[in-house]
């Protein structure tokens, strides 16, 4: 039986963060790390480094905003970007392959802005397309992960103040509404399989509060979610805080979880 050891993480800006992602991968030799707002558009993607640490990488990106890519150590399958529904593809905000033989879809799901602004309705929008997108290439019944930013706590445990947070865009009920029904589709949100009670458990803590991480003032928002077949293979998932307080950090720390194939 093979461990499969897989990651998630928000750069803010892949350059940026590169030596503490090289650092990460050494530690923690994950078989795939997905990773989110790149901000940088593909000529310009930093992927020597990874191909030197013994990784692939494909990626899709843009100029100062968005970006995703996958890396993994084995070569990924079926590389494909975007949503392909006929409408804006928003190729930078969606990635997926094969690895392992496993499909993986690695999502930066648009954050909203305001609750009154044409970028919230697009991330409903985006997200409706999604379940779309996963009921014409995947079934409930195979497994699949899809990892990422999803911009969105599901539940009141999943930030430090549900209350005063409740029309923020991304905890507001229509775009929580929007995710439980792409959860619905099939799939299983691996952090709460193992820590199903737990609050205070956070991937994101804003640089704008003061000392958010000592404070513990986060949200979780950053998700590893599996098919029910794959979930019930899972063996761990944790949430990396100390990389959140390393040299300049990301925003948003690293999401792992593990399963035996």
């Amino acid at each position: 039986m093979k461990l499969f050891k897989v990651a998630t993480f928000n750069t803010n800006s892949v350059r940026t963060r590169l030596p503490q992602i090289l650092r990460w991968l050494e530690k923690e030799t994950p078989d795939v790390l997905c990773l989110q707002e790149t901000k940088v558009q593909d000529a310009d993607f930093p992927a020597e480094p990874f191909r030197q640490a013994g990784y692939y990488v494909v990626f899709r990106g843009q100029k100062a905003r968005a970006g995703v890519a996958i890396v993994s150590r084995d070569e990924p399958r079926e590389v494909a970007y975007g949503l392909d529904d006929g409408e804006a593809p928003d190729e930078a905000r969606l990635i997926r392959a094969v690895i392992e033989g496993i499909p993986i879809v690695n999502t930066y799901v648009p954050q909203g802005r305001s609750i009154d602004s044409p970028e919230f309705q697009y991330k409903l929008r985006w997200l409706e397309r999604l379940r779309a997108f996963f009921a014409r290439h995947y079934s409930p019944d195979e497994p699949l992960l899809w990892l990422g930013d999803f911009n969105v706590a599901p539940e009141p445990i999943d930030v430090h103040n549900p209350v005063r947070l409740k029309n923020h865009v991304d905890f507001h009920p229509e775009v929580r509404a929007a995710l439980a029904r792409i959860r619905e589709w099939g799939f299983e949100d691996i952090f709460r399989r193992h820590h199903p009670d737990e609050p205070g458990q956070y991937t994101f803590w804003d640089y704008r509060v003061r000392q958010a991480v000592e404070r513990n003032i986060g949200w979780r928002v950053d998700h590893i979610w599996a098919t029910k077949p794959l979930a019930a293979k899972s063996r761990a998932c944790w949430i990396d805080v100390q990389e959140r307080l390393a040299e300049r950090p990301s925003d948003h720390t690293f999401l792992v979880a593990e399963f035996e194939l």
